[in-house]
């Protein structure tokens, strides 16, 4: 186990320390920040597991990157230090537990912390000598940066002078620490020139920054409108790092005024959940909290270890990106016989979420990543939900992975797999295959179709295995007594299940069709289908080309409906199914339809209501919902935990609205929402 330890810290050394030398001094990255920093974390780790395997020049002991070349170098007279990295409470308990063996006990109680928004941004350093703004400089290395003042002074954020207090004396140089940041409003504006001149789109607001302030000419960094906070200063008068910020703020210098003084980790971690939730409101980008020791003689008395203060640390929000191993690739039998492979994952978090399994789509799919089992990938979460695996990293691998091999029979009834004309999926031909029906059957009773509670996959395995069911029509013929026959079912558990099903003997007819499982058919095709024909009797008499002539609903989608009502056995499931059930028509409402032209995207969660309770009330107002981001959306509403929808909006200009402005919306009358679409279209021009 040492050796192979040994191996994977060099092979990740070698992997950090080049998307770092992109990051810091080429202003590029090849993957995202989360993905980075799930790889430092690692390397972190096992240092922390085998400390002698530690050398000077592991990425654990060093800061940023080499001064770039054009700009004159400067030495800092203080180190510039980064922090390490904490993603859970685990974490950061971990690091308490860590220093506080340093820490004498008679100082514990003193110890209680400072808690600063981390931006998004560029560290610099400001030199002020007699009040006058001297120099300005990167962090570079930590030990040397790179001389920037004439761009730092074109930012409005920055003093050019500053009114020193008597006791401070007048000779004395004033060195004060900070961020360079850009606006999320600025970031969309700038990047929309670049498309507009057919340049690439910056990958986020810090690159934009970085590559402002080493602009060789200063009228370029001016026409960036960067904004700067300051949030250090050296200096031995302040007794806390808290009076530190006052002093600043007495000073001239702009100050994050969310910052927050915690006694304790449990306030700590408050105040971090508090600002997942609000970051959205922020008009610049966080990507978690600085959390630094409050008391500066505990805090220098603890020291530095390899690049970072023991005092202080950086606890990150959930990632949007980490890196983990694929331990085995698995097949599962979808319910239109779709054959998926799926990476079974070293567990790992992802947005807050466990991610233990990432779906792989196909055998193309695995081909394009270049995927074997035991490769380290980085895994994110498509549209805010799907687990699924985003890159490869074929640096790391130690010549043990394995190639994946799609089966040629099912795995569930062995029958010979097919491949469909045009089609890069794997499927089961076998109707009668028991993998497809139980799938079908747990898409039948979820969430978004008939929604029986207390009724999941294990339970509907207990009723196949048993014999009690065959399809969904034979829940309705369920009694107590049959449910409570079954091992380890109390009585009161099957009470509860038979009433929750005889609860859904009526259900809506775009619920209906689109619990039927028909292969490219979502719940908003189903809506539209509802919309058209008004009653399942007409569906099943229509033509192929009845289909086709639905506005949203093309050729391919017009074929797998035709094809599905065209089978014999799908129409006998239906007469089945209508001798339990009332399928209720949709109503052509005449009431208020102020969203009739209005398409919504919705991201996050919502405090007020679920999505699909949102998505509900839209429909009812008279608008249309989409999964995903384009020039035709109206709005974007955000929730908590937002994805890539948010920034995709912000590209695109389009309005995003937070949850309280939605609601806000909800309840508007329609004059008063025709001024409102009045205004933005003003405002977005």
């Amino acid at each position: 186990m040492k050796k192979e330890i040994e191996e994977r810290i060099k092979k990740l050394r070698e992997t950090i320390n080049h998307h770092r030398y992109l990051y810091h001094v080429l202003d590029r990255q090849e993957i995202s920040d989360s993905a980075l920093d799930s790889l430092k974390k690692e390397l972190f780790d096992l240092e922390q597991e085998c400390p002698e395997l530690i050398t000077a020049d592991s990425p654990t002991q060093r800061i940023g990157g080499k001064p770039l070349k054009e700009f004159k170098k400067i030495k800092h007279s203080h180190r510039m230090l980064s922090f390490n990295d904490a993603f859970s409470k685990e974490d950061m308990e971990d690091w308490q537990e860590r220093f506080m063996k340093l820490v004498p006990e008679k100082e514990r109680q003193d110890v209680n912390y400072y808690c600063e928004l981390k931006i998004d941004g560029l560290a610099i350093e400001l030199i002020y000598k007699n009040g006058n703004f001297i120099t300005g400089a990167t962090r570079g290395d930590g030990t040397v940066g790179e001389d920037i003042t004439q761009n730092l002074k074109t930012v409005e954020a920055i003093p050019l002078t500053i009114n020193l207090p008597a006791q401070a004396g007048s000779k004395k140089d004033l060195i004060v620490r900070g961020e360079v940041f850009i606006t999320k409003k600025e970031f969309a504006r700038i990047n929309k020139i670049q498309k507009e001149k057919g340049l690439p789109v910056y990958a986020n607001p810090r690159n934009i920054a970085a590559g402002s302030v080493r602009q060789l000419d200063p009228k370029i960094t001016a026409g960036r409108k960067l904004d700067s906070f300051a949030y250090d200063l050296i200096t031995d008068e302040a007794i806390t790092h808290e009076e530190k910020h006052k002093i600043l703020k007495d000073l001239g210098f702009k100050t994050n005024k969310h910052n927050k003084f915690c006694k304790t980790l449990k306030e700590v971690f408050e105040f971090r959940e508090y600002w997942i939730k609000e970051r959205e409101k922020l008009d610049y980008e966080i990507d978690g909290v600085v959390v630094i020791i409050n008391n500066n003689k505990i805090f220098d008395n603890l020291g530095v270890v390899g690049k970072a203060p023991r005092g202080a640390i950086a606890y990150k929000f959930p990632q949007a990106e980490a890196t983990t191993k694929v331990l085995d690739v698995k097949v599962q039998v979808g319910r239109t016989g779709a054959i998926t492979p799926v990476a079974v994952l070293e567990p790992v978090g992802v947005t807050g979420i466990t991610i233990t399994r990432a779906t792989l789509h196909n055998e193309d799919e695995i081909e394009r990543l270049g995927l074997k089992i035991g490769d380290t990938v980085i895994v994110g979460r498509a549209g805010d939900v799907i687990p699924n695996i985003i890159k490869v990293l074929p640096e790391l691998r130690t010549g043990h992975e394995k190639n994946f091999k799609m089966p040629a029979n099912c795995p569930s009834c062995s029958a010979k797999l097919v491949k469909l004309e045009g089609e890069a999926i794997l499927r089961c031909p076998n109707q009668k295959c028991i993998a497809k029906q139980r799938r079908n059957f747990y898409h039948f009773v979820s969430r978004t179709a008939f929604n029986i509670d207390g009724l999941g996959p294990k339970i509907i395995d207990r009723l196949f295995d048993e014999g009690l069911v065959n399809d969904p029509s034979d829940l309705f013929e369920l009694k107590e007594a049959d449910v409570k026959s079954l091992e380890r079912f109390a009585e009161k558990s099957a009470e509860n299940l038979i009433k929750s099903i005889q609860e859904k003997r009526e259900v809506p007819l775009a619920k209906f069709i689109y619990a039927l499982g028909i292969r490219n058919v979502g719940e908003e095709t189903a809506i539209d289908l509802a919309k058209h024909f008004s009653s399942i009797k007409k569906i099943k008499e229509a033509e192929l080309e009845n289909f086709e002539a639905i506005l949203d609903i093309g050729p391919v989608v017009s074929k797998s409906i035709y094809e599905w009502f065209a089978d014999k056995d799908n129409l006998r499931f239906i007469e089945k199914l209508e001798k339990h059930i009332k399928i209720i028509a949709p109503e052509h409402k005449k009431g208020d339809q102020k969203f009739a032209d209005k398409t919504f995207v919705l991201t996050g969660s919502l405090e007020s209501m679920s999505r699909d309770q949102a998505k509900a009330k839209i429909r009812e107002l008279g608008g249309d919902t989409a999964e995903s981001v384009s020039s035709k959306t109206s709005y974007v509403v955000v929730g908590s935990e937002p994805g890539s929808k948010a920034e995709r909006a912000l590209e695109l200009g389009i309005t995003i609205l937070e949850e309280q402005d939605f609601l806000k919306l909800l309840s508007m009358t329609e004059e008063e929402l025709r001024k409102f679409s009045e205004w933005q279209r003003n405002h977005q021009e």
